[in-house]
C-alpha cells in the first residue's frame, strides 16, 4: 500500500512536458502576490489527473499553482478561473479552502492560464477505511466530512457573490447533457451500457428542490484534514464545481458505500459499523439534520447518475491519454475503468426502473 500511495503523495521534479519559465512566474508573483519574496523553487505534485499542479517554495512561504494543461482541450474543461472564483468567495466566508492569491489569464507568462493559492498543511487520507485510525477517530473524520459538505450546501450562492457561478435550475438534465457530450467527444470504444444510460437518464430526472454551490468531486482524498485533530482544514480541487442540486454532491459522496474497496474511498462489503464509520442511513440522517431535510428519495437513480457521470469523466481521461494531454502517469489506469463504471451505472438504472 505504501508504494501505491507514493504514486500520489508528495512532489517530484517538474515533468518535461509541464515545465515553464520560472523567472517569468517569479516576476508575476512579485507583481501580483501580496508579501511575495523570492527566490522561488518549483516542484510538481504527483497526484491529479487533470490540471497540472505545482508546489512553489520561497524562504518564507509555500504556495500551490494550478494551471490549464497545454494542448487541445475539451470545451468547458480545465476552467481554473472558475476554481479561483469559487475559492475566493468561500474563503471570504471562512469556509475551509486555501487562501487565493492571484489569477493570471495571460498565457504568455507560463504558457497557459493559472492561479496561485496558499499551501494548506495537514493530512490527506487516500483510503476511506482509514486503517491507521481507531473507530472513534474514524467516526469524527466522517462526521467532519458530512458537516463540511452540509455547510457548503447551506450557503445562499447569491449572498456570497456566486449567484452567477452557474445556471441554478435543471441541474441534472444539464449535467447529463454535458457528460454525454464529453463521453461522445472522447469515445475510444463502444460501451453499450453507456449508450443506454444516455438514452434513459434524460427522461427520468427527479425534480430539483434546492440550489447551492456543488463541489462536484467531494470525496475523502479531496479533503485536507488538520494535522492534530479530525477536522477538515481545506476542501481541495474545485474544477467541477458549479451551482446546482446539492443532492448531486451528497449522493456522489454516498457512492463510497457502494463502490468496492480498492485502497481508495470504496466501502462496499466493509463492516463499517464495527469500524466506527457511519452507515449510509446514518450518514444520510446527519446530512439531513444539518441541512433541514426530512429525508432523501430512493437512491438508485442518483447512484446510476453519479456512476454515469464518473464514466464521462473517466472517458475524458481516456481521450486525453489518446491525445497525449493527460497530466498523470495514472491516467492510463484510470481510463481502463470506464466499462466497469458504465456497467455498474446501468445496474442501478435497472433498479430505478430503466
Amino acid at each position: 500500500m505504501a508504494a501505491e500511495l507514493g504514486r500520489f503523495e508528495g512532489t517530484k521534479p517538474v515533468e518535461e512536458r509541464h515545465r515553464f519559465d520560472g523567472a517569468a512566474l517569479a516576476a508575476w508573483m512579485d507583481a501580483n502576490v501580496e508579501d511575495y519574496a523570492g527566490p522561488l523553487s518549483v516542484s510538481q505534485f504527483k497526484g491529479g489527473q487533470s490540471n497540472p499542479t505545482y508546489r512553489l517554495d520561497t524562504p518564507g512561504r509555500a504556495y500551490v499553482l494550478r494551471r490549464k494543461p497545454m494542448g487541445v482541450l475539451l470545451p468547458s474543461a480545465h476552467a481554473v478561473d472558475r476554481e479561483f472564483k469559487v475559492i475566493s468567495a468561500l474563503h471570504a466566508q471562512g469556509f475551509p479552502v486555501a487562501r487565493p492569491y492571484g489569477l493570471c489569464a495571460d498565457d504568455g507568462v507560463i504558457g497557459s492560464m493559472f492561479y496561485v493559492m496558499s499551501l494548506v498543511e495537514g493530512r490527506v487520507y487516500w483510503n476511506g477505511q482509514l486503517p491507521d485510525h481507531q473507530p472513534i477517530e474514524r467516526a469524527a473524520i466522517y462526521r467532519s466530512e458530512i458537516e463540511t459538505l452540509a455547510r457548503l450546501h447551506n450557503y445562499d450562492p447569491e449572498a456570497i457573490g456566486l449567484g452567477d457561478y452557474g445556471k441554478p435550475g435543471n441541474y441534472f438534465a444539464r449535467q447529463i447533457d454535458r457528460w454525454s457530450k464529453q463521453y461522445k467527444a472522447s469515445e475510444t470504444e463502444t460501451i453499450e451500457e453507456a449508450n443506454r444510460l444516455m438514452e434513459w437518464l434524460p427522461g427520468s430526472v427527479p425534480e430539483q428542490e434546492r440550489v447551492s454551490v456543488v463541489h462536484g468531486d467531494y470525496r475523502i482524498d479531496n479533503l485536507m484534514f488538520q494535522a492534530d485533530q479530525p477536522v477538515v482544514a481545506a476542501v481541495l480541487d474545485w474544477e467541477l464545481s458549479t451551482l446546482g442540486d446539492p443532492l448531486a454532491d451528497f449522493t456522489y459522496y454516498l457512492m463510497h458505500w457502494v463502490m468496492p474497496p480498492d485502497g481508495r474511498s470504496g466501502l462496499l462489503g466493509v463492516d463499517v459499523e464495527a469500524m466506527g464509520i457511519p452507515t449510509i442511513a446514518q450518514a444520510t440522517e446527519l446530512y439531513c439534520r444539518e441541512t433541514g431535510r426530512d429525508g432523501l428519495p430512493n437512491l438508485d437513480w442518483y447512484f446510476a447518475y453519479n456512476l454515469f457521470r464518473l464514466t464521462g469523466i473517466v472517458q475524458g481521461i481516456a481521450g486525453r491519454v489518446r491525445d497525449g494531454t493527460a497530466a498523470s502517469a495514472q491516467a492510463v489506469e484510470m481510463a481502463s475503468k470506464n466499462r466497469m463504471l458504465a456497467e455498474a451505472a446501468w445496474s442501478f438504472a435497472k433498479k430505478a426502473g430503466a
